[in-house]
């Protein structure tokens, strides 16, 4: 894969802002045909996709038709039939001090926008994200990430197909495109990944004042409570926990479960896990050899008794699906998120001390989850863990809403999409005042 010189790179923003300077994107049309130039060009290299997801993570089929390219065709669907009304501008009442004077909000383009993709859903969260900008009306130069190359490859394509380079372009390369790229005076980035880039990219920003979205994660907790339906539990365990490999930032990191029903729910989890994921790629691949090792490593520390699992294929990039019983909260596997397919399990008897301990070992998670029949108790947990999105009786599918605002709070990233909010945080509002 040939990356490009900074000049080149320079050449192609330089090349974006006097393309923005024509107000081409500013045209409703334009960005309605821009979502359909997309939708085309990601249907016409689905094959390309399936092959590239498979090679760089193991995705099967029917987990790129959900998480990726079918949640990129619900963005685009949902943003055409919505962005008429999206557009127009809010009306606002006159106070007696300002009138007469007709009022109103336009939510008005940055201009050039970076958006810096991650390796875990290459597609989906590089390319939802593009949707969000070209429906506020900007430019935008996308870097997918270098770790998933065949996916980032097709990419590419499929950018390439649908617009011209001054409009939307990708520029592949790793840190040292990426510094340089974060250098550059850009009006808007949109970044997902982990905290710590997080905050090279929110320093780089800073020099330029500009505007940023981060997508982070953190330790996700799911807690039990004495009345939880166990087998919906394992269900949903099996779902969120070992789909790509646990390379998901919204998965449930940990388990903190009732000591009441921890060992009938653990039986039923390890039978699951073992009939469902009996080999060590059974999740798909993981990343890199380094993220099997660093993963490995954690395991051969752990205080915590492992019931089954711990397998490790590096050259494969392979660990079976693992559960780590008896762990505390100063346990290696409680360190930092996991983003793998190991699930420590911590037990609690008192459900004010279970909140109490979230949120003073790993505050502000991207995602809480919470099982079980009594909704007051069960909301009264989320109301107040404070986290990015929360569930009941769920994992993950929040994230496929439009209607749903996605993002973090705290470490857990700043910002949020989807849908009419990813209209609103690529463009600026703009408060208008006409006096007659």
């Amino acid at each position: 894969m040939n990356y490009l010189s900074p000049a080149m790179i320079d050449s192609l923003f330089s090349a974006q802002k006097a393309f923005f300077a024509t107000r081409a994107t500013a045209d409703v049309g334009f960005r309605k045909q821009s979502l359909e130039r997309l939708k085309d060009a990601v249907v016409n290299n689905k094959e390309a996709l399936y092959s590239a997801l498979a090679e760089d993570l193991g995705k099967p089929k029917e987990i790129v038709d959900l998480a990726e390219i079918g949640a990129v065709l619900h963005e685009i669907d949902f943003a055409l039939a919505h962005l008429d009304e999206w557009v127009k501008p809010v009306s606002v009442p006159s106070p007696e001090i300002i009138a007469p004077s007709e009022c109103y909000v336009v939510q008005e383009p940055f201009g050039v926008t970076y958006i810096i993709g991650p390796f875990n859903y290459p597609v989906n969260l590089t390319l939802t994200p593009l949707i969000g900008a070209i429906i506020g009306g900007n430019t935008c130069i996308i870097k997918p990430s270098e770790t998933t190359p065949e996916t980032s490859a097709v990419i590419e394509k499929i950018i390439g197909e649908a617009f011209a380079p001054e409009y939307v372009t990708v520029v592949q390369g790793g840190r040292d495109e990426n510094s340089h790229l974060l250098s550059l005076p850009f009006d808007f980035i949109f970044f997902t990944g982990s905290p710590n880039v997080g905050k090279v990219v929110m320093q780089a920003a800073a020099k330029h004042l500009t505007p940023v979205v981060l997508e982070l994660g953190g330790k996700c907790p799911l807690i039990v409570l004495p009345d939880a339906d166990l087998d919906q539990t394992v269900d949903q365990l099996m779902f969120g926990k070992f789909i790509n490999s646990g390379q998901t930032c919204i998965a449930p990191d940990y388990l903190y479960v009732h000591h009441s029903v921890k060992d009938s729910l653990l039986e039923r989890l390890v039978e699951r896990v073992k009939s469902d994921l009996p080999e060590v790629n059974s999740t798909g691949k993981l990343v890199t050899e380094r993220q099997v090792q660093r993963l490995a490593s954690l395991l051969e520390v752990t205080e915590g008794q492992v019931l089954v699992g711990s397998q490790a294929d590096v050259s494969k990039r392979a660990l079976s699906a693992t559960v780590v019983d008896g762990v505390e909260w100063n346990d290696p596997l409680m360190s930092e998120e996991l983003f793998g397919p190991i699930l420590p399990v911590l037990a609690f008897e008192n459900v004010q001390t279970a909140i109490d301990q979230v949120n003073k070992h790993h505050p502000k998670p991207l995602a809480v989850y919470v099982f079980g029949k009594n909704m007051d108790v069960a909301k009264g947990i989320i109301d107040q863990i404070q986290s990015g999105d929360a569930q009941v009786n769920g994992v993950m599918l929040h994230a496929f809403s439009p209607y749903l605002p996605f993002g973090g709070i705290g470490a857990s990233g700043m910002g949020e999409y989807h849908g009419h909010f990813s209209y609103l945080t690529f463009t600026h509002k703009k408060s208008v005042r006409i006096v007659p």
